[in-house]
């Protein structure tokens, strides 16, 4: 039996969530949860973007809660960053990394690309993959070329959704970010990492995390599709970083 002990990836009104980091941190202590992420998008998205000035109050907060609820949960505070060049470059800077506990990274389509070369390989080419075979291939080789050089030049934990905004190789993914330590996610809001693409992933010996991806407060600790998945998959709790070994 897998039991999730902690949500590592939820969004608050600080980008667009609908509730505040502490609705979102009694959610999950009602849902027996024992720990918490705030992951709201990094400061390059174009609209739901937390720059620095945000993050230092949302830290502010957070030290705060986890005072108030130290014997009940542990509230981290975390950012879902973007993907913004070829080079696997991603829009928070060390001056953030630094306010953080957790770093997420994934492809999101409201980044804001750093160059008008990296806009046209990675948001046009993949639109016009849909619709051309060959082209879907090549842009599959290189969005994983991406992740591995994000994963490879970053500490991140956990790779968000992979698959689901941009096609991806899952075993080259995976063969990567096993050699760092880091998570794939099993997302219950987006759906990915698919069955399939979770039966390839564990034959790397990659870690994984099972997330809801929460964008409402009753939606922290909403795993029932991510552990359906894993059911399938018979991936087993040792292998999933936020579940009780």
């Amino acid at each position: 039996m897998i039991k999730i002990i902690g949500d590592y990836h939820t969004h608050t009104i600080y980008s667009h969530g609908k509730g505040t980091i502490e609705e979102n941190v009694v959610a999950a202590i009602n849902k027996g949860l024992k720990e918490i992420v705030i992951s709201d998008h990094g400061p390059g998205h174009m609209f739901f973007g937390v720059n620095y000035k945000k993050l230092k109050k949302m830290r502010a907060e957070i030290d705060k809660l986890n005072e108030k609820y130290k014997d009940k949960i542990k509230i981290y505070l975390g950012v879902e960053a973007n993907i913004i060049s070829t080079e696997g470059d991603i829009d928070v800077t060390e001056k953030e990394l630094k306010l953080l506990d957790k770093l997420l990274v994934g492809f999101h389509n409201g980044a804001k690309l750093k160059s008008l070369k990296d806009f046209y390989i990675l948001y046009i080419k993949n639109k016009m993959a849909k619709y051309n075979k060959k082209l879907r291939e090549e842009c599959r080789r290189t969005n994983t070329d991406v992740l591995i050089k994000a994963i490879n030049k970053y500490k991140i934990d956990i790779i968000t959704h992979p698959g689901a905004k941009v096609d991806i190789d899952t075993r080259e993914l995976a063969k990567a970010a096993a050699k760092r330590g880091t998570a794939l996610e099993i997302n219950s809001s987006h759906r990915f990492l698919t069955l399939d693409y979770v039966k390839i992933a564990m034959e790397e010996g990659v870690m994984f995390s099972i997330d809801s991806d929460a964008h409402k407060p009753q939606d922290v600790g909403k795993f029932d599709w991510a552990l359906d998945v894993a059911k399938q998959a018979n991936l087993p709790p040792t292998r999933i970083i936020n579940a009780e070994k």
